[in-house]
């Protein structure tokens, strides 16, 4: 068997060269303790895709409803109906949330929650609705692959058919959470009643082919090991092969506490940068790989801007779902905060759109976006 040094000059000749890595070679990443080979690797592949930049948003988050069909282990947010926590937001709720993130100069709007089994479809299409009239420069993205896949099943139509109601009433992007685990041993463990794999990447698919781009996730960190993170990886990978539409990867740290996991510890940081480092040397169709500091904690998204992620999400207010959870990171950071920690780490800042246009700003709010050019990755790793 090749020693780790030989397997992983092999896996750089093949980085350099830009070839596709292998499941195999996959493995050999994960099995690997030399970080900062890891790290070399991935900030090679980083820089030939966005250069010296590191992206970031002026977001703010909408949870319509913690009340949820759905008890996965992992999950500390959902609520049942009759908890003294559950809540539904209401019209004049939305829409002041949505009149505040654009007197904040937000340029999107991130918008995910519960499984209501009580609220009908009409509820979520008309919190779309309400956003897109109330702000109607910000940039709705709304909704994962498990909502989605809800929502079809409580009205009685067709996944598409779903998404063409809600891009009429003003979405404009689709999240990329509910993916946990694609691998069959983890999912049916930790999430096993929700969305199946094969759904979640046909919702994807169907919002692809619909003209909607959209992000994909990975939580790692529980009763995962690393084939079923490599799995995941090339799940997606085979699907944007196909329809292109994914514009950002985001792995997410397990945060156990307040779930029925709490047993778990949470990932270290050598992990954390590890998995960033093998999703963009794994993921080389993909534009972007972010480093979500709500999960990670700043100081890891930092570092992990030298690991592969060449963005680093947003200001992100009134996010609930991983706070739940135990995430100690503050709810909002400013702009001038993240312009620091991103110079810091010595990339240059630039502020991005959610479908990655440069947003240049005059007296607080954005004055134009224009599309940021990255490397074409249609000829990468094929």
């Amino acid at each position: 068997m090749p020693s780790e040094a030989s397997r992983m000059e092999t896996i750089r000749e093949k980085v350099e060269a830009g070839q596709r890595l292998s499941f195999d070679d996959g493995i050999a990443l994960e099995e690997s303790n030399d970080l900062f080979a890891l790290g070399s690797m991935a900030n090679l592949v980083r820089e030939r895709y966005n250069g010296n930049f590191g992206y970031f948003n002026v977001n703010t988050h909408i949870n319509p409803t913690n009340v949820c069909v759905y008890t996965c282990d992992f999950c500390a947010f959902r609520a049942d109906l009759n908890d003294p926590r559950a809540y539904v937001m209401n019209q004049e709720q939305i829409v002041e949330r949505a009149r505040q993130a654009h007197e904040r100069g937000a340029t999107e709007l991130h918008i995910v929650g519960g499984l209501h089994h009580k609220l009908p479809f009409e509820y979520y299409v008309d919190v779309v609705r309400w956003i897109r009239e109330a702000a109607p420069e910000i940039h709705i993205k709304a909704y994962t692959a498990v909502e989605i896949e809800f929502f079809a099943k409580i009205a009685r139509l067709s996944v598409e058919e779903i998404l063409k109601r809600l891009i009429e009433a003003g979405l404009g992007s689709l999240p990329g959470g509910g993916a946990e685990i694609f691998h069959p041993e983890v999912r049916a463990e930790i999430c096993g009643a929700k969305a199946s794999t094969e759904t979640w990447l046909n919702v994807h698919r169907t919002a692809h082919r619909l003209g909607l781009n959209s992000n994909a996730t990975m939580l790692y960190g529980h009763i995962d090991k690393a084939r079923h993170r490599i799995d995941h990886m090339i799940r997606l990978r085979e699907l944007q092969d196909e329809t292109k539409g994914f514009q950002t990867f985001i792995p997410l740290a397990f945060h156990p506490d307040n779930s029925r996991m709490d047993e778990l510890p949470k990932p270290s940081g050598v992990m954390d940068l590890k998995t960033m480092a093998i999703s963009r040397l794994m993921l080389d169709n993909f534009p972007h790989i972010k480093a979500y500091w709500v999960m990670l904690g700043i100081k890891t998204a930092q570092v992990a801007l030298s690991f592969g992620a060449d963005d680093i999400d947003g200001t992100v207010v009134h996010e609930k779902i991983y706070h739940e959870a135990g995430a100690e990171t503050p709810q909002e950071v400013t702009v001038a905060e993240i312009q620091r920690l991103i110079t810091e780490a010595g990339r240059i800042p630039v502020e991005r759109d959610t479908l990655y246009h440069r947003v240049e700003r005059e007296g607080g709010q954005w004055a134009s976006r224009e599309h940021i050019d990255v490397v074409a990755l249609s000829g990468v790793g094929k």
